[in-house]
């Protein structure tokens, strides 16, 4: 039972191209977006770590150069000195502490409004807090500064990278799906190919298509065992095609002499009565029967009597047209349609074609030569019947009655059409 599909159960699946294009597309996104947040989690820890290295070095330079005027308890100059270092440096807040923790000079980068908001989020982001470093003198300590990182320029930095960061990873992502739709057309352009041959070979028998070679080892084998079978397919249909046609004429023609046989005759003069009938013309039937063919066969043996039958055969074709049909009814009988038949006269002619040909002697393997000679009957639609039954009988009387006149002959069928 032939297994029907769904209307639009194929369009509502998606395509193996789209599918494939789908994954690649999603696991190029998840590998680029991974690689992304790695890259700014390692950029911005290594960022973290020089920005408190790098506060540590500032520390220590003002706590150096703020030596002697924390020692002295100078004020003015402890100030001025702190205001030169840290302007120059990435430093939101410096305080200078004596030995006694008081504060002794402070500074303060001016704020912002712009940059505010990111400036506090950064440097508790990228900062770890403020930095303490110690003042010594003669390696007793004297006073401390107390640094707060500014991650203004750290956030120009950062942001810096991160367009740098997608650029790269757009040029990564174009780059992924351009090479990803490249294989994706490896692949799919051979299963395509399948597809097409596939589908040529189911809906119209087309076993001489073949799938082409593709780039890819695998699909290119699945293609050359496809293209092996399709070989193996195409040999068989030629074998059954050849075998139904051998079936086909043997079904409707004799064995022996090649011609048709009574089924197929019957057949064929049924349908040359209803074209006789729709286009108002004249066919005619010739009986034949071999004259003696018994005697024949006993004497000489079945060999020889197989040999007549091939020759008369042969005999009465070469009398005929090529549209005309003859047949071996059975045994010795044999039978002519005339079709289409100009006039009566004609079907008379040939019959008499036919006996004058078989006057020739037909010679037999073991070297004789024997005569055979044949009894006609000729019947003509319309004016000797009606019907293919009635006619093939008006000429089997025909027939009958040139036998009774010593055979040899032709006789016409009686007058008045039979139906």
């Amino acid at each position: 039972m032939k297994r029907q599909s769904r209307p639009g159960a194929t369009a509502s699946r998606p395509t193996l191209y789209h599918s494939l294009r789908r994954i690649h597309f999603s696991v190029a996104l998840i590998a680029v977006c991974t690689v992304g947040i790695s890259l700014t989690t390692i950029g911005l820890a290594a960022l973290r770590v020089y920005a408190d290295h790098n506060l540590h070095l500032v520390a220590r330079s003002i706590a150096y150069t703020l030596e002697a005027p924390v020692v002295f308890r100078d004020r003015a100059a402890a100030g001025e000195m702190l205001a030169i270092i840290a302007a120059a440096e990435d430093v939101a807040q410096a305080r200078v502490y004596d030995r006694e923790n008081r504060l002794l000079a402070a500074w303060q980068r001016p704020a912002t409004g712009k940059f505010s908001g990111p400036r506090r989020a950064m440097s508790d982001l990228m900062l770890s807090g403020p930095v303490e470093q110690p003042i010594l003198h003669e390696t007793q300590k004297v006073g401390s500064v107390r640094l707060t990182g500014d991650p203004i320029n750290l956030l120009r930095f950062v942001l810096s990278g991160l367009l740098g960061l997608l650029a790269c990873l757009l040029l990564t992502a174009i780059s992924a799906h351009y090479i990803s739709r490249r294989m994706l057309v490896h692949i799919i352009e051979p299963v395509r190919n399948l597809m097409r041959v596939a589908h040529a070979v189911r809906s119209e028998r087309a076993f001489e298509q073949r799938t082409p070679p593709a780039r890819i080892a695998e699909l290119n084998a699945l293609g050359e065992d496809f293209n092996g079978l399709l070989d193996e397919l195409e040999t068989w249909q030629s074998q059954l095609q050849h075998e139904n046609r051998s079936l086909a004429h043997r079904a409707s023609h004799d064995g022996l002499t090649g011609l048709l046989n009574r089924g197929a005759f019957e057949d064929a003069l049924q349908r040359a009565v209803r074209d006789a009938q729709a286009q108002q013309k004249q066919i005619a039937v010739l009986y034949l029967d071999s004259d003696g063919f018994k005697d024949i066969n006993d004497r000489f043996g079945h060999a020889a009597g197989d040999e007549i039958l091939v020759s008369i055969a042969r005999r009465i074709r070469m009398c005929l047209r090529e549209e005309d049909a003859v047949a071996r009814l059975g045994g010795d009988e044999f039978a002519v349609l005339l079709a289409p038949l100009r006039k009566d006269a004609d079907a008379k002619q040939i019959a008499e074609q036919i006996l004058l040909r078989m006057k020739d002697p037909i010679p037999l393997p073991d070297g004789f030569d024997i005569v055979a000679s044949l009894s006609i009957g000729v019947a003509v639609f319309p004016l000797h019947a009606w019907t293919a039954k009635a006619l093939l009988q008006a000429a089997d009387g025909a027939m009958y009655d040139a036998k009774r006149h010593s055979g040899g002959t032709w006789r016409s069928a009686g007058p008045g059409a039979q139906g």
